[in-house]
């Protein structure tokens, strides 16, 4: 059953568990390939911006098998606020993925200076076949990880739940090219779609994801994806949106207003999210709302979301699920956001598409850099932030008047020409440089480009964020 031919027991000499089972399967000629099955750890994190405490919700064996790469089970990435190991009884690491979470943006806000909060969270990895203790670590203040808390599984325990939740209806197969473990795999979950609007989230659903394909890097590695679809149907269309006194019991729970961000779209229902999407393979998902109200989000590893009938979904989609995927900071630093700024001892980003240029420190972009190209890098600067600062005030007396979509819409169609123009005009546009301005913030942290998806709706990455995107993607297939 196992494949036992030589290479097979030669390799169980020297590695345990579900890998070595799966390095045998992969190695025997003729035989198809048989994952494990997939562990989700469910577990609460909570805390304030000082303290922070975690305690086991439950263990769960989902429905599928496990669907990733078992050749892949390290993440040497370096990306994410939070890291898990899974590590059996000597101590080796058997599997770990960066990550980061709902919590570690909330601990930011300025909510978590008064208030303690609760948010219910997962990781998942291949059961298996002994127990094993899943350490988490934490970024500290110098951007170096330290343990946190570990948390002991053991699968055969008569509380492992193995129970199935109900399907939430066909799996639908947007795009496949091979076979889940050698592929990365992507879910597209609909949420606020009705029984009858099935077919709206297919059409919804298949036109995302050519997007996502038009734009490089994805475009090239198309071949490399599977693309599912599952939707839930709901009782009524649409999610909430709390700020215009909308609340629907939508099955995801996605909302608008996320940390009182009127564009910031998130789910906060971590359980109804882990059910639906156990019924598919997947690393990545990307959750569409039924609805036209510009708005989104991205968390690396968590999930991205985008308002699918939204004029701006095309770039929302890429934008947010380069969050989601590799982990891309934001470079914008004019708009609104929920966060504390950023202290003035600044270190080094650990997101890929950052810097902050300090003393003594490479430039982490260096080798993409001409010669000749200033480091700080020029660009007209004062010219853009005058100007979107006053669409910005613009944009909010749009949303304080609940004035109509198709508004906002034009004011966003404006503010692009005029950026075209701008940018048109720069020196080094096009190049790899430092360009002041990113992530939050107008000083102290810098950009690759002048322009990017990242920075603003512009319809490519740079090519610092394209090479994080394909980093990433090899570390699924």
């Amino acid at each position: 059953m196992f494949g036992t031919d030589r290479r097979c027991k030669r390799h169980l000499l020297t590695v345990s568990g579900w890998t070595a089972l799966a390095a045998c399967l992969l190695l025997t000629p003729g035989n198809a390939f048989a994952a494990p099955r997939t562990l989700r750890l469910d577990y609460y994190h909570s805390g304030n911006e000082t303290d922070e405490w975690f305690s086991v919700d439950r263990i769960v064996i989902e429905p599928l098998e496990w669907a990733g790469n078992v050749e892949q089970t390290i993440d040497r990435t370096s990306l994410g606020k939070y890291l898990f190991e899974v590590r059996d009884e000597s101590g080796r690491v058997l599997y770990s993925r960066g990550f980061a979470s709902i919590y570690g943006e909330w601990e930011t806000t300025g909510e978590a200076k008064t208030t303690n909060r609760t948010f219910h969270e997962s990781v998942r990895f291949p059961a298996p076949d002994a127990p094993v203790k899943v350490l988490f670590r934490k970024r500290d203040a110098r951007n170096q990880f330290q343990d946190l808390w570990t948390a002991e599984v053991d699968p055969k325990s008569m509380f492992v739940d193995t129970s199935s939740p109900p399907a939430p209806g066909p799996l639908l197969e947007i795009e496949k090219n091979g076979n889940p473990a050698t592929q990365v795999d992507v879910l597209l979950l609909g949420d606020g779609y009705t029984a009858g609007e099935r077919g709206k989230f297919e059409r919804d659903a298949r036109r995302m994801v050519d997007i996502l394909f038009a734009t490089s890097p994805f475009k090239e590695r198309r071949r490399d994806f599977n693309v599912w679809g599952l939707v839930p149907a709901a009782a009524a269309s649409g999610i909430s949106r709390p700020s215009t006194g909308v609340h629907r019991a939508s099955p995801l729970g996605t909302t608008y207003d996320a940390f009182g961000s009127e564009r910031y779209v998130l789910t906060f229902n971590n359980r109804a999210l882990r059910e639906v999407a156990a019924f598919a393979p997947y690393e990545f998902i990307e959750i569409l709302t039924n609805t036209r109200t510009y708005g989104g989000g991205g968390i690396f590893n968590l999930y991205s979301t985008v308002a699918a009938d939204s004029e701006q979904a095309p770039y929302v989609f890429v934008h947010e699920f380069a969050h989601h995927f590799a982990a891309l900071a934001d470079e914008y630093y004019t708009s609104p956001v929920a966060y504390a700024p950023a202290p003035d001892d600044r270190v080094e980003p650990w997101e890929p598409n950052v810097t902050a240029l300090l003393d003594g420190e490479p430039l982490k972009w260096r080798d993409l850099v001409a010669p000749g190209t200033p480091l700080p890098t020029p660009w007209q600067k004062p010219e853009f932030e005058r100007a979107s600062r006053a669409y910005q005030d613009r944009r909010a007396a749009i949303r304080a008047a609940n004035r109509g979509e198709e508004e906002m819409e034009a004011l966003f169609r404006e503010a692009r020409a005029f950026e075209l123009k701008l940018f048109a005009r720069e020196e080094y546009a096009g190049r790899v440089g430092a360009f002041e301005g990113a992530n939050y913030e107008a000083t102290g942290y810098f950009r690759p480009e002048v322009d990017c998806i990242m920075f603003t709706r512009a319809p490519a990455f740079c090519a610092v964020c394209r090479r994080a995107i394909e980093a990433v993607i090899r570390l699924y297939t």
